[in-house]
């Protein structure tokens, strides 16, 4: 009797159920099952359909939504397929075809000191050779603009003549946001620091093409001013040497909301997403040559030919005539001081270098570093490779320096 009931007990505290096969057959492989039927698993009340209606609902508009208001171009939609899934993720993947959809609208909304006269001189000279319509800025010291003034440039940018190329030193801009189609974003940035550096002594003491021409930059500079040691403008907080003056690069990429323009994570992080959406390449300076490179696969109407041309001895010569002069490199105390304060422009760096060489081994370009360092290297550039003078878009930053120094 006793074993009779731990035998029911066994059977009821068992939470699976021996069900043996018709026809009296031994047991076999899978004929252990969960009591009961599966159709109550099936079952939901009213209030459970209705939210499962609302979840489908919300997610529908807010993928319109998304379309609607800066969602990634066609084209690169069409590019990410075209380059696989793997892209941005690892660099494994089947090789790319040979031909690529053809965008007609180009953006190249060029960072100052990084390279952007090299590109722009490039882009003369290749505008017509192949035809494209390069449709340049006659402002340079505007890059933050009021809605009206986006409203403007946006319809004047839309209205050019296709396939064209716009290049303007100005923060990101999202078409779709005044109902326009949203052009391929195209941009270059380089070690912030250097970035500072070559602005800093290029302010003061111009370039080769006459030592001179920094009297036309800052007239009102006083000597003083003027050689200002570096280390002692980071070491002592001059304002020109401390955030939120640092913050220059992520700007170009965050857009044209006033909070892109205070060092933090919410800047940060729109401006990777941007790149993500509507860039179809952001590279770095210090690679130029892979820069072109890959320009010119990805957009061989725009940049056929464009490294043959950049390695012209002529055009080399050029170049050599835009190297800043007097530069000095600061202390390392100095120039730890200016990483940690550029630590958020130096994540979207490495952030942006990352994808880049992910994009390089895509197309089996090596890149000169294996895996990035775990502090910043920081360097001066061969004269060759990054140097290009200032432009006018930093005319505001000048009166700003000026106001400072009269003070």
């Amino acid at each position: 009797m006793k074993k009779k009931q731990q035998q029911q007990h066994h059977s009821s505290t068992d939470p699976w159920t021996h069900v043996a096969p018709q026809g009296g057959a031994p047991p076999g492989p899978g004929s252990w099952k969960r009591p009961g039927s599966l159709l109550p698993f099936l079952r939901f009340s009213l209030r459970d359909y209705g939210f499962c209606m609302a979840t489908l609902f919300v997610f529908c508009l807010g993928s319109l939504f998304y379309q609607l208001n800066g969602g990634p171009p066609s084209f690169l939609l069409d590019l990410r397929q075209y380059l696989g899934n793997s892209t941005y993720l690892d660099d494994h993947g089947p090789f790319p075809s040979k031909v690529l959809p053809f965008p007609s609208q180009v953006v190249y909304n060029r960072v100052g000191k990084c390279g952007s006269r090299t590109v722009v001189l490039l882009l003369r000279i290749l505008s017509e050779k192949h035809g494209f319509n390069l449709v340049t800025s006659d402002i340079h010291n505007k890059t933050r603009l009021t809605k009206n003034e986006q409203m403007e440039l946006i319809k004047n940018i839309s209205t050019a003549e296709q396939p064209y190329l716009f290049t303007r030193h100005v923060h990101f801009l999202n078409f779709s946001r005044f109902g326009g189609d949203q052009p391929v974003y195209i941009n270059i940035i380089r070690d912030p620091v250097n970035r500072f550096l070559s602005n800093y002594f290029f302010r003061r003491f111009g370039d080769w093409r006459g030592e001179q021409n920094h009297m036309i930059r800052t007239p009102s500079m006083r000597q003083e001013e003027r050689y200002l040691d570096i280390n002692e403008c980071i070491l002592e907080n001059y304002p020109e040497c401390s955030n939120p003056r640092l913050f220059y690069i992520i700007p170009y990429f965050c857009g044209q909301h006033p909070r892109c323009r205070e060092p933090g994570e919410w800047a940060l992080e729109r401006a990777k997403l941007n790149v993500n959406e509507h860039f179809l390449l952001v590279g770095i300076l210090e690679e130029l040559e892979d820069v072109l490179l890959l320009l010119e696969r990805f957009l061989p109407h725009y940049f056929k030919d464009v490294l043959s041309i950049y390695k012209n001895p002529e055009h080399r010569k050029l170049g050599n005539m835009t190297v800043t002069v007097k530069k000095t490199v600061p202390s390392p105390e100095a120039i730890q001081i200016l990483y940690q304060r550029m630590r958020y422009e130096y994540e979207f760096y490495y952030f942006v270098k990352e994808q880049f060489h992910l994009l390089k081994r895509k197309f089996g370009l090596k890149s000169h570093v294996s895996k990035p360092p775990v502090r910043p290297q920081f360097f001066i550039p061969t004269p060759l490779e990054t140097e290009e003078p200032i432009d006018d878009e930093e005319q505001d930053d000048e009166k700003w320096l000026e106001d400072i120094y009269k003070r």
